[in-house]
């Protein structure tokens, strides 16, 4: 199981009431709606291995250089009443000190890379894992990782942790029409307007499932839009290559990276905490005690490997 941690501790913010705080009054909502995350996760699906993916570089340099915009509207502006900058309230990013903190007391591994987002390493613990996995994320960008082959499945949280969907190659189809493998292409296209990304203008799901359907893949497609002998109407072969500087960059951008050197990460779910006596101290401090307790419970009833 390979969660996508940021995601999980932002709607724990967003989702559990600020009155949830620690004896001092610091709030510790965000940290205490993960660890419930966590142990609901781990007792429904009862994964031999975890990892809490990092994003060391959340808008890493490299991806901004191929396209500014990427990521911009999240950064924080000078004016601080601009309604398109999406700010980390302080509430929540002084809890992030905390959440890493009360991972590794419990032993749950934590795996982030200098200049990559979650993302990436996810990717590329995914890839080639030798075992099924489970991708615990609010981001669709994950579906392109989605392989029923090799039993890697999207659990997508967008509408909650508790009413999470399932999403495998079939239902990418479903929705999307076009296979996990094609969903990078495909994002591409449409664009992302959470991400910056402004896609090609007038392409969306529908035309860009539709292209992808009878050329292939994106490199296909692009070929197809500059070849005056090839069948494609004038509509998308002129919003093609209108778009050509942004399609020659954006795919590097979309892609999640897959073959990251991440050294050899202890990934095994600990059956009770690596530290004790640092869980209970930090339990004690902020209020914890009780999701401590739960999920400490929850690890201790999973079946021996």
């Amino acid at each position: 199981m390979l969660l996508d941690t940021a995601s999980l501790y932002f709607r724990a913010f967003f989702g559990v009431p600020d009155t949830i705080t620690a004896p001092d009054g610091t709030p510790v909502n965000a940290v205490r709606g993960l660890l419930d995350f966590i142990t609901r996760l781990v007792g429904e699906y009862q994964p031999t291995h975890l990892a809490c993916c990092w994003d060391d570089d959340w808008r890493p340099q490299w991806r901004v250089d191929l396209i500014p915009s990427y990521k911009a509207h999240r950064v924080v502006a000078e004016r601080r009443d601009d309604p398109d900058v999406e700010e980390v309230p302080d509430p929540l990013e002084q809890q992030v000190p905390l959440i890493r903190a009360t991972l590794e007391a419990f032993g749950i591994a934590v795996v982030g890379h200098a200049e990559m987002e979650a993302d990436d390493v996810i990717g590329t613990l995914a890839t080639g894992a030798g075992m099924p996995v489970d991708i615990v994320t609010g981001d669709r960008d994950l579906f392109q990782l989605v392989d029923d082959e090799e039993q890697v499945r999207v659990l997508y949280v967008a509408r909650g942790v508790s009413r999470h969907e399932r999403i495998t190659d079939e239902v990418v189809r479903e929705k999307y029409g076009v296979g996990a493998d094609q969903y990078a292409a495909l994002a591409t296209m449409r664009g992302d307007s959470s991400d910056g990304l402004p896609g090609v203008p007038g392409v969306g799901d529908k035309t860009a499932a539709t292209l992808l359907s009878r050329f292939g893949d994106l490199d296909s497609i692009i070929a197809a839009a500059s070849d005056p002998d090839s069948d494609m109407g004038p509509g998308p072969r002129g919003k093609l290559k209108a778009a050509a500087d942004y399609l020659a960059v954006a795919p590097q951008v979309v892609a999640v990276v897959r073959d990251l050197d991440l050294g050899s990460p202890g990934l095994a779910l600990p059956r009770s905490p690596a530290e004790p006596e640092m869980l209970a101290a930090i339990a004690a401090q902020w209020g914890l005690e009780s999701p401590v307790e739960r999920l400490t419970d929850t690890l201790a009833g999973l079946p021996e490997v």
